[in-house]
């Protein structure tokens, strides 16, 4: 797996837009990593000046580089601490799709008949699910935190993954490899995991970076229309308490700062699967 992943990391690094967008990407980690401790405020802490007045409302200054926002809160110090639910949020979700994806996948692709029916009319069935209402009123019935968000979007996003993997699974099954592990009396779960998946991976890292894009556009969608984490400060949320003050035009640089980081966090993730993916298909590159 190590292996995997350096190679991963070198093959985008040979890209200059790969570069670029994995540079950028690993400062966004720095960030989420660092913020909260080295945001000059907490999330919600109100700031008073010095005649015990509340500062609301302020523009940028050198004292809030970002300004403050209706309730005398640092946009700046929101900013840093929202970074981390952000890729915490799309990282997690992205691992738990790919891996029920893949397995779904594999298991369709090689084992084939009944099995290959069922499991994809069970995928045809979260593919006709409308993905944000079906997050939205599956919140509301398990409740708004972190981890029930995470739950509610790895439900529905592994859909096409798993479309994916087995499409490349019913090609490689056939090829010589597979039938000489057949004749070695290999198991059905040692041909699945241990010579197919490891051919499949390739595809399964462009599932990861693709699913962390969604799940971070997702999870800011979630949180601008009020169903986040309420006890968590993230880049949705910041944009919806904006909206929801009605001071998106009065207070621009309440709401400017969090939509651009979400834009080029989600760019950067992208250009990353787009780098990569050109490599492990060469056609895409041709094609354009």
């Amino acid at each position: 797996m190590f292996r995997t992943i350096s190679r991963f990391l070198a093959i985008i690094w040979s890209s200059p837009a790969g570069r670029i967008s994995l540079s950028i990407f690993c400062l966004c980690v720095a960030i989420a990593t660092l913020g909260p401790l080295v945001a000059p405020y907490g999330p919600t802490e109100r700031i008073y000046d010095e005649a015990g007045k509340l500062v609301r409302l302020s523009p940028p200054t050198w004292k809030h580089w970002l300004g403050t926002t209706l309730l005398g809160r640092d946009v700046m110090s929101q900013m840093l601490w929202g970074a981390r639910p952000a890729l915490t949020i799309g990282v997690l979700t992205a691992l738990g799709t790919v891996l029920i994806g893949v397995n779904v996948g594999l298991l369709a692709g090689y084992l084939g008949g009944r099995v290959d029916s069922i499991l994809m009319r069970i995928t045809d069935i979260f593919l006709g699910l409308p993905f944000l209402p079906f997050i939205i009123v599956l919140l509301s019935l398990t409740g708004q935190n972190i981890w029930t968000i995470i739950f509610a979007m790895m439900i529905v996003m592994w859909r096409s993954t798993a479309r994916i993997v087995r499409a490349e699974v019913l090609s490689l099954r056939e090829r010589q490899f597979i039938a000489a592990a057949r004749t070695t009396g290999a198991s059905d779960f040692d041909i699945t995991y241990k010579e197919i998946a490891p051919n499949i991976m390739p595809f399964a890292l462009v599932g990861v970076t693709f699913a962390l894009a969604w799940a971070i556009i997702t999870e800011a969608s979630i949180g601008f229309l009020g169903f986040g984490d309420p006890n968590v400060v993230s880049w949705g949320s910041i944009i919806y308490d904006a909206y929801a003050s009605q001071m998106m035009y009065r207070a621009p640089w309440w709401v400017v700062p969090p939509g651009i980081a979400i834009m080029v966090l989600v760019t950067s993730v992208y250009f990353i699967g787009r780098a990569y993916e050109e490599v492990v298909n060469p056609r895409i590159k041709q094609a354009g």
